[in-house]
């Protein structure tokens, strides 16, 4: 099994997606850049259950990889990074502390202490993992239709197959029973899926920095597609996340 995860390789790209501030348990507040989320803050209620965030990007083709990480030890009944489709439950209330991800047939998820979870039932997949600063990729590979987990950029494997006949988008989750969980999104990347694509990327990564594109020798749509392709990835660079340090800051 390969050590390096997906956006090491050539062949993928950066991809530019956040925590979904519509799309979220009232007990998970996102920070200014949506890259970070924290889990039942509330100093007087603290934790009443369980409490998950979707990501505002779906997948239904190629192939993606991404990383969450743990600002702080995981604890409690559970604290999970997975994917599930828009049914995904993302709020249990009335002190039911569950396994969220993967308590029915519309998420998969891998707890903190090991096991994955898929329709209500759960394996061990891995060892437990109680570090601060632990980092989980998810690498989802919708032409073989499944889900691999890395930590630390070690990858554990195939957890799930079958995610090619979903036939609904699949987004990322994460999920927490335990009071001021911390998590904050980290490399994200896509399999390119066209050489159109990986053609663009190629050019663009060739360029000095600031080169006019309007003035290359090439054909107007073509610079066209560089010039819109160059844009995007910037406004989505300039969208960097504070991270944790001394205090919190959020956006309620």
């Amino acid at each position: 099994m390969s050590s390096l995860p997906l956006s090491f390789s050539s062949d993928y790209m950066e991809e530019f997606w956040e925590w979904d501030i519509n799309a979220k348990s009232p007990a998970a507040v996102l920070s200014p850049c949506r890259q970070a989320v924290y889990f039942h803050i509330d100093p007087v209620r603290e934790s009443q259950g369980t409490a998950g965030v979707r990501g505002t990007k779906g997948f239904t083709h190629g192939e993606h990889y991404w990383e969450v990480e743990f600002l702080e030890p995981p604890y409690g009944t559970s604290v999970m990074v997975g994917l599930g489709t828009k049914s995904a439950q993302l709020h249990v209330g009335d002190y039911q502390f569950i396994n969220l991800l993967g308590v029915d047939g519309e998420s998969w998820g891998l707890s903190y202490r090991g096991l994955v979870w898929h329709n209500g039932r759960s394996r061990k997949y891995t060892e437990p993992f109680y570090e601060k600063m632990t980092v989980i990729g998810v690498r989802l590979d919708l032409h073989a239709g499944t889900l691999s987990f890395y930590r630390n950029r070690i990858n554990l494997g195939v957890a799930f197959t079958g995610l090619n006949k979903v036939g609904v988008p699949l987004y990322p989750l994460v999920s927490s029973t335990a009071a001021e969980t911390e998590l904050l999104l980290g490399t994200r990347s896509w399999g390119f899926t066209s050489l159109q694509e990986r053609c663009l990327c190629t050019v663009l990564q060739h360029l000095e920095e600031g080169a006019p594109i309007d003035t290359l020798p090439l054909p107007r749509d073509i610079r066209g597609q560089l010039q819109a392709y160059k844009t995007v990835v910037q406004l989505h660079r300039e969208n960097t996340c504070w991270r944790h340090q001394s205090g919190l800051t959020v956006n309620i």
